[in-house]
């Protein structure tokens, strides 16, 4: 029961009468008679009952005191009643002087003095300030002109005058905020409808902190937990980390596992590690049991997987792809309908740079789902096959242009001449013979300029042998072959010592 926001005494009640509203009722009638002047103090009265003791203003009830009331107190009703009364009056007379007119004059102009003071103290305040921050630009300023082109030290310099007004700043807020609490307490407790909350100003700044506090008391035990297991799981991650780099750098063998997983396969035990970490850490973390911490975790867990789809998708592909072996770093490959050199091979992105020396990334949800021809994997060992078709005319014999393209094969550096080179016949078209020479070549990066050394050797035999090439236009016999004459295969602006250089793919 209060009065001005003053605890007066407690009172109890049944469930056919809660606490709450008899000490609202009781608040009640202790305003009408605190606010009745005409009601003398000295008419505070107690008035005993045979199970029940009133408590009085002249003839206005104010609080029954009941055997109950006493029981609990453990001590007599007629001594609880007295004792009640006693603080009605004290408070009574309280409540009246407050809100004694001349009191009233009095306190306003204490009011009017404090907002006076108030400002002042804050001119003086920012007055002080200003000075101070004069001071130091001057004193900065003519540290940075003795530092001439000392670049380092201005920087450094920079930074601790960006530390000094940050430290200013905080410091005047913090005196803003103190003067501004002691003037509104001051002035809330003035007047008798404000002094409640000047009452519990200061509890309203201090129970947050008092109860952030006691939480983080609270959590200790829980925080020293969670402390122990970052250790545990930090020191296993590095052990494991140590543990595939050797796979990696081939220091530790495992029958059937390949060097290059090493690393991917950390990623993948990292990551489930920090989730069992994760599981086992949840219920000690401080507010995990909250229901606020579990509206926002399924938030979280709703916006990530949202929008985050392509991305595990991409993942899990990347993943896919270095246990499946389909490529490694350095690999020419061709993914649908691009070629290039696989430069590096990400969790989300794969990157190609293409033979104009373009950078290709893509992602490796497409690469999984798509076509791979690796050139490399078994250019290594068995060599890479590069393969040219030429269309030649029924009356030259396939034995002379087999010959000839083997001839070919030999003269053009960079083939391989063991397994040898061979030429298939692939097919009898209407005009022409359909001739494909294949070589191997351990150099698939360098297929291009193969490609055109080749295709150049096959010319000048054929036009050493006067064989002409036929064209898929192909009509009629000419009156004379189609062929480059000797004499003529240097005609400016080629010479001979200096062959047409190939592009660098």
């Amino acid at each position: 029961m209060t009065l001005d926001g003053r605890v007066l005494f407690k009172v109890r009640g049944v469930s056919a009468f809660p606490a709450e509203q008899r000490a609202g009722r009781i608040e009640e009638r202790l305003r009408n008679v605190a606010s009745n002047e005409s009601l003398p103090l000295d008419s505070l009265r107690v008035e005993e009952g045979t199970d029940r003791s009133l408590v009085k203003f002249s003839d206005e009830l104010v609080v029954t005191v009941f055997d109950s009331d006493a029981e609990i107190e453990g001590v007599p009703r007629q001594l609880l009643a007295e004792t009640y009364r006693n603080r009605i009056r004290i408070e009574v007379a309280a409540y009246r002087h407050d809100r004694n007119p001349q009191i009233l004059y009095t306190h306003t102009l204490y009011a009017v003095g404090a907002i006076i003071a108030f400002s002042l103290s804050l001119y003086l305040l920012a007055l002080a300030f200003r000075r101070a921050n004069r001071l130091l630009e001057t004193r900065y300023k003519a540290k940075v002109e003795s530092l001439h082109v000392k670049t380092f030290r201005i920087v450094e310099s920079e930074r601790i005058w960006s530390g000094i007004r940050s430290s200013e700043w905080l410091l005047r807020t913090l005196l803003i905020l103190f003067l501004l609490f002691i003037y509104s307490q001051f002035v809330l407790g003035l007047f008798p409808w404000t002094k409640t909350l000047s009452t519990r100003l200061l509890s309203l700044v201090l129970d947050p902190l008092r109860t952030m506090g006691l939480a983080v008391i609270e959590a200790v035990p829980n925080l020293i937990f969670l402390g122990i297991l970052a250790i545990v799981i930090r020191y296993a991650l590095r052990l494991l980390k140590m543990y595939c780099t050797g796979i990696q750098h081939g220091t530790i063998s495992l029958s059937g596992f390949d060097p290059d997983w090493g690393m991917p396969t950390f990623r993948i035990l990292r990551l489930a590690t920090i989730a069992f970490a994760l599981v086992i850490a949840y219920p000690y973390v401080p507010g995990s049991q909250s229901e606020a911490f579990k509206g926002i975790s399924i938030l979280l867990g709703v916006i990530f997987s949202l929008g985050s789809s392509s991305a595990v998708s991409n993942s899990i592909a990347g993943y896919s792809l270095i246990y499946r072996r389909a490529f490694k770093v350095g690999d020419r490959v061709k993914i649908d309908q691009l070629v290039g050199d696989v430069t590096a091979t990400r969790l989300q992105t794969t990157h190609l740079r293409s033979i104009k020396n373009e950078e290709i990334t893509i992602p490796n949800s497409t690469i999984l789902n798509s076509s791979v021809l690796n050139f490399s994997s078994l250019a290594r060992e068995r060599g890479l096959i590069l393969h040219t078709t030429v269309g030649i005319g029924y009356e030259t014999s396939w034995r002379q242009v087999e010959a000839m393209l083997l001839e070919a094969a030999r003269r053009t550096d960079g083939v391989l001449q063991s397994p040898p080179a061979f030429v298939l016949l692939l097919s009898l078209d209407d005009f022409a013979v359909q001739y494909e020479l294949n070589v191997y070549s351990d150099r698939p990066q360098e297929s291009p300029q193969l490609y055109a050394a080749l295709h150049r050797n096959i010319l000048d035999l054929f036009n050493e042998h006067g064989v002409q090439i036929m064209t898929p236009a192909y009509e009629g016999d000419p009156a004379s072959p189609k062929i480059v004459p000797k004499d003529q295969w240097f005609a400016p602006p080629a010479k001979p010592s200096a062959p047409a250089p190939s592009p660098d793919f």
